[in-house]
């Protein structure tokens, strides 16, 4: 037998049971994916799931969405402080998604659903999922919208509610039956576009928690009286690795600070600052300084500031260590109250929950770099470039409303040791991009170009990643349309020498691709059928000199069309070869585009 553990629980025994909390957790996530009925869940994967103890502490989570993992702890509060466990019964379940309250956008609706013991009687557990719905209604389609105002133009609010209410029956593998509460339902669908749509992924939450109420009911009935004690045992061993990777930083405070470009309201500049001090085995972030609340959609409630914070934290430690509520012990968080990442309601929130959570992670990581300055990447693309449409879907048997909402990926910044990632979703947003086969049988669009943006990447011995072109056009009706991005002024940011990644843009195109018409980071319009929207997304910022980059590396650019002879030349001083280069291959990119879809 092994060792025991400081809560008396054997080493062997105690890790069979945190692999099989993880367990559970990701095949919560599997079947929340799978079934899933819009696109924006079962193809791009905008949700997440959790495991937390009978005090509402996370003990396991899949490793999908960092932007929803660091908030879920304060729903999963949100949901007892309202609904104390002694007042929930077996097959019952609470919804909500009030910033205010717990959560982070109207959009990311959380199921929390406690596990009880065989008898019925206490709650050992609760499962929790959060997934994001492509419209919960509010002024515009996709509830994403890049003018509002105040959180009542951004959708239905939802505080905690008993969405779920138990039978009393149990079901043939003894786990307690509920029923959807039908009211609760029907409020829900008479507010937002696509009904159907919102009924299919809300039961697919339902079957994601029931999952991991199955499977978590089977690990107690395994390991009985050492289960309890394991779970408390498994977040002080987090805590513990956690403690020991911070007294490895050097102690003082670090101070760094970026600008969101503005809140599509005409204030612009909006500062994001941190003074970031490590003290011993803890680690105090303070965004004393920074902007206060705003009057556009980019406040960031303290859920997502906290959840933001915790993840950048967790990038400059060891990836090994089991995430869950102890990580979180040593790290606080001061936002000043009023402020973009703490703002009062009825603040309109929407983009805080998308871009200001990836600002805070930029200024977070640029103070870390001062502390652990080889661990640290060059700034992502610092957006998920929010794209929604909506309108009227006549291609069936009869006209339906439909909602389009996606994320674009991006560049990843350069880091010690290798480039950036072309392509992808960075940091606080870990979706995959729609592929175009399903964009275009699922709504009334058609993706006219898709590509990586040459030269987008910033210049360093480890190149920033590429950002993406995607050119979207309306077929036979007219759509209303919102982007809600950042980085279209500001630049992705370089590190010990790298250069910035390019910013983003957005243009209305012709037939042929030529741009007609610039388009503001933040905008709402309708879009006329036959309409091309152009969003060209930031690249990530460049690590180390440029001119440490060895020549195969810029050669291999130049082949793949990541890089133009022209900066070639202009960055990295790259002149011998150059003729060497094919002309077809430095311009053809096709070799590359497949990164995007990754």
């Amino acid at each position: 037998m092994s060792d025991p553990s400081p809560a008396g629980v054997d080493s062997v025994t105690l890790e069979v049971i945190r692999n099989g909390c993880e367990a559970v957790a990701e095949e919560m996530n599997a079947t929340l994916v799978r079934t899933g009925y819009s696109p924006n869940i079962k193809e791009r994967r905008d949700c997440s799931t959790a495991l937390f103890d009978a005090d509402g502490e996370m003990i396991a989570q899949a490793e999908t969405m960092p932007v929803h993992l660091g908030a879920m702890p304060y729903s999963v509060a949100a949901a007892v402080d309202a609904f104390p466990p002694e007042s929930l019964s077996p097959g019952d379940s609470v919804l909500l998604n009030d910033p205010f309250r717990g959560g982070a956008h109207l959009p990311d609706l959380t199921l929390v659903t406690p596990i009880h013991d065989d008898a019925g009687e206490e709650v050992i557990a609760f499962a929790a999922n959060r997934a994001h719905h492509a419209d919960i209604g509010g002024s515009t389609a996709g509830s994403v919208a890049a003018d509002s105002t105040e959180i009542y133009q951004e959708g239905l609010r939802i505080p905690p509610v008993k969405f779920e209410r138990g039978t009393g029956e149990v079901a043939a593998d003894g786990t307690p039956e509920g029923e959807v509460r039908e009211d609760v339902l029907s409020m829900i669908l008479a507010n937002v576009r696509t009904p159907e749509e919102r009924r299919g992924d809300l039961r697919a939450q339902v079957a994601a928690n029931a999952t991991g109420r199955r499977r978590f009911r089977d690990l107690a009935a395994e390991h009985g009286a050492d289960l309890a004690p394991a779970l408390e045992e498994i977040k002080d061993y987090s805590e513990r690795r956690m403690r020991a990777e911070i007294a490895d930083l050097p102690d003082g405070t670090y101070e760094f600070a970026d600008a969101l470009d503005d809140d599509g309201r005409g204030n612009e500049d909006l500062a994001v600052e941190v003074a970031l001090t490590v003290d011993g085995d803890e680690v105090t972030v303070d965004f004393t300084g920074t902007a206060d609340q705003t009057e556009g959609p980019i406040n960031a409630v303290l859920a997502v500031t906290a959840s933001a914070t915790y993840y950048a934290v967790r990038c400059v430690t060891d990836p090994d260590i089991p995430p869950n509520h102890g990580c979180y012990r040593p790290i606080e968080v001061v936002a000043p109250d009023g402020t973009i990442v703490n703002p009062r309601p009825p603040a309109a929130v929407v983009g805080g929950n998308l871009e200001t959570s990836q600002r805070v992670t930029d200024v977070v990581l640029g103070a870390l770099a001062g502390a652990a300055p080889e661990a640290v990447a060059a700034a992502g693309q610092g957006t998920m470039n929010n794209v929604t449409l909506g309108g009227t879907d006549s291609r069936g048997d009869e006209p339906t409303p439909y909602a389009f909402y996606e994320t674009q990926g991006g560049g990843f910044g350069g880091r010690a040791g290798g480039d950036g990632m072309d392509g992808v979703h960075v940091h606080m947003s870990n979706t995959l991009n729609t592929p175009a086969e399903v964009l275009e049988t699922a709504y009334p669009l058609r993706i006219e170009r898709y590509e990586l943006r040459p030269d987008s990447g910033g210049a360093g011995e480890h190149r920033g990643g590429l950002g993406l072109r995607r050119d979207i056009r309306v077929r036979g009706h007219t759509a209303r349309f919102s982007l809600l991005a950042e980085r279209h002024e500001s630049h992705p940011y370089g590190l010990n020498g790298g250069g910035e990644g390019a910013n983003g843009a957005a243009y209305l195109v012709d037939g042929s691709g030529d741009e007609l018409e610039k388009l503001p980071a933040k905008h709402t319009r309708d879009l006329p059928a036959g309409t091309v929207v152009s969003v060209r997304t930031p690249g990530g910022g460049g690590h180390g000199d440029p001119a440490d980059r060895p020549d195969e590396a810029i050669e291999r650019d130049l082949r793949l069309g990541k890089l133009t002879p022209e900066t070639a030349h202009e960055e990295y001083g790259y002149g011998t070869g150059v003729d060497a280069v094919d002309d077809d291959d430095a311009t053809d990119g096709d070799d590359a585009i497949d990164a995007a879809d990754d």
